[in-house]
C-alpha cells in the first residue's frame, strides 16, 4: 500500500503534494456545476445508495469530483486510472483524505509504474464485487471478460467514455459474448460534440506546447484521423496558425476536412514534409515503420488516442534515445532525430491537464446520469451497447446554457402540429 499512498515521500514532499491536489479539487468543484445540481438530485432520489461502483478513468481532479459526486449519493466506489501517465499525484494523493473524500471512496492510483501495477491497481477496483463499473477504454470491461469472471453475475451494467472503448465493445457484442449491458456515453451529443471536439481540441494543444514550448504558428502538422476529436484538434492548430493536412481512411469524412479547409492526403504522401504528426484514430500503428522511415529531421510525433500503439514505439526504441526535454525523447536515427511525445501515450494527460474542467462538467454529468439510469434499469436491459437516453441527454444540455447564462426557444402548439404533420405543406 506504501506506493499507492505516497508514503516514499519525504514529509515535505508529501505535504505540498497534498496542498495542491485540495487545491486543484476545490478550483474543478467550483467549475462544474451541471454535475453539482445532478449530483445533488441523484442524492435525493438515493438509487446509488446500495450500488458498489468500480471506475478506470483518468485520474485528476474532474475525475475526482465525480467520485466524490458518486460517493455522496450513497454509492461505494473504487477509482483506478486508466492509463498508467494520466495520474495527477497531487489530486490521487488527496482523494484518499478523510477530510477530501467521503468514507466511501477509495483510490488507488499514481503517475508511471510498470503494467502490473496498472493491472494490480485495475483488478483492486473490481475487488468490491462492483454493480456499476464505470471505464475509460475498456479495460475493466475485459478483465470481467476474462481474468474476473466470477464477478460478472453481480454487474448490472457499465458505462464507456471513449471511443476506443466502444469500439472494443462493439466487437466484443458482435462476437455475442458481451455479458451486461454498456451504456455509449462516447456518442451522445452532450459528450461528442463537446469532450471530444473542443476538449481534445484545446487539450492536446496544451500538451505539446507544455511538453515542447514550440511555435505552432507556420508549423506543417498533419493530424491523422478525422472523427470529433480530430476535428477539434485539426481546428484549435489553424486557429494558431498552423498549415495542418489531414489523413483519413474515410472518403466522407476526407471530403469534410477538404470543405473545411483543410489539405487531405495519405499519411505516407504527407509524412516527408511534417513537422509534427498527431495521431487521434483509436486505431493501431497509425504511425507505422514505413512512415517513420519518411519523416524529416526534427518531426515531432504526438498521439491522442487511448492506448500508446498509433504509433510503433517499438520501432522507435530500437535507435539509440536520448531525453530532450522532460516528456520528450529523442530518437537518433542516423542523420534525422525523431521526438517522441509521452511515450506515445495520451499527449493531453501524460503532458498536460486533460480537458478544460468546464467541458468535462458536461461529460461526467452524463456519467453520473448513466450510472442512475444503469441502477434502475440494468436488470431489464440486454446485454448490449445501449444509447444514452435523449431526455437525460437535453436535461444536461439545458442545465448546461442555464449555468451558461443562456436559453433556447419554446416551439408553440401550432409549430409542434406542423412539425409531426405529414398533410402540412404550407
Amino acid at each position: 500500500m506504501t506506493y499507492w499512498e505516497f508514503n516514499d515521500l519525504p514529509e515535505g514532499d508529501y505535504n505540498d503534494l497534498l496542498r495542491r491536489g485540495k487545491d486543484r479539487l476545490q478550483w474543478a468543484r467550483t467549475h462544474m456545476p451541471v454535475l453539482n445540481v445532478l449530483g445533488k438530485e441523484i442524492s435525493d432520489r438515493g438509487a446509488l445508495s446500495t450500488m458498489k461502483i468500480s471506475m478506470a478513468l483518468h485520474t485528476e481532479a474532474k475525475t475526482g469530483i465525480l467520485a466524490q459526486t458518486l460517493a455522496r449519493c450513497g454509492a461505494e466506489v473504487r477509482l483506478a486510472s486508466c492509463n498508467p501517465l494520466s495520474t495527477d499525484d497531487p489530486v490521487a494523493l488527496a482523494l484518499q483524505h478523510e477530510d477530501v473524500s467521503p468514507g466511501k471512496l477509495e483510490v488507488r492510483a499514481r503517475y508511471g509504474g510498470s503494467n502490473e501495477r496498472y493491472y494490480e491497481a485495475l483488478n483492486w477496483a473490481l475487488d468490491i464485487g462492483p454493480h456499476i463499473v464505470i471505464d475509460d477504454g475498456g479495460d475493466l470491461v475485459k478483465l470481467l471478460h476474462t481474468d474476473r469472471k466470477e464477478l460478472i453475475e453481480n454487474v448490472l451494467g457499465g458505462c464507456e467514455e471513449t471511443t476506443t472503448g466502444i469500439i472494443r465493445l462493439r466487437a466484443l457484442q458482435n462476437e455475442g459474448k458481451l455479458r451486461f449491458p454498456v451504456m455509449d456515453v462516447n456518442d451522445c451529443d452532450m459528450k461528442h460534440l463537446f469532450d471530444n471536439r473542443y476538449g481534445t481540441g484545446q487539450s492536446t494543444i496544451d500538451g505539446v506546447l507544455n511538453a515542447t514550448n514550440l511555435t505552432i504558428a507556420g508549423m506543417r502538422v498533419v493530424v491523422a484521423g478525422y472523427g470529433w476529436c480530430g476535428k477539434g484538434v485539426a481546428m484549435r492548430l489553424k486557429g494558431m496558425g498552423a498549415n495542418v493536412t489531414v489523413s483519413e481512411v474515410d472518403p466522407v469524412k476526407g471530403v469534410e476536412a477538404a470543405m473545411d479547409g483543410f489539405r487531405v492526403l495519405p499519411l505516407e504522401k504527407a509524412a516527408n514534409e511534417a513537422n509534427m504528426v498527431i495521431t487521434v484514430t483509436g486505431c493501431r500503428n497509425v504511425v507505422s515503420a514505413d512512415i517513420i522511415d519518411l519523416l524529416p529531421d526534427g518531426c515531432v510525433l504526438a498521439n491522442s488516442g487511448h492506448f500508446d500503439n498509433e504509433i510503433d514505439v517499438a520501432h522507435l526504441r530500437s535507435f539509440p534515445s536520448f531525453r530532450a526535454r522532460e516528456h520528450v525523447t529523442g530518437y537518433r536515427m542516423g542523420d534525422r532525430t525523431l521526438y517522441l511525445l509521452s511515450e506515445g501515450r495520451l499527449v493531453n494527460l501524460a503532458s498536460g491537464q486533460g480537458h478544460p474542467v468546464e467541458i468535462m462538467d458536461m461529460s461526467f454529468a452524463i456519467q453520473a446520469a448513466g450510472a442512475e439510469y444503469i441502477s434502475a434499469n440494468g436488470k431489464g436491459l440486454p446485454p448490449e451497447v445501449i444509447p444514452f437516453p435523449p431526455e437525460l441527454d437535453k436535461k444536461i444540455a439545458r442545465l448546461k446554457l442555464f449555468n451558461m447564462g443562456y436559453s433556447v426557444s419554446e416551439l408553440s402548439e401550432e409549430q409542434r402540429i406542423y412539425l409531426s404533420s405529414w398533410q402540412e405543406g404550407t
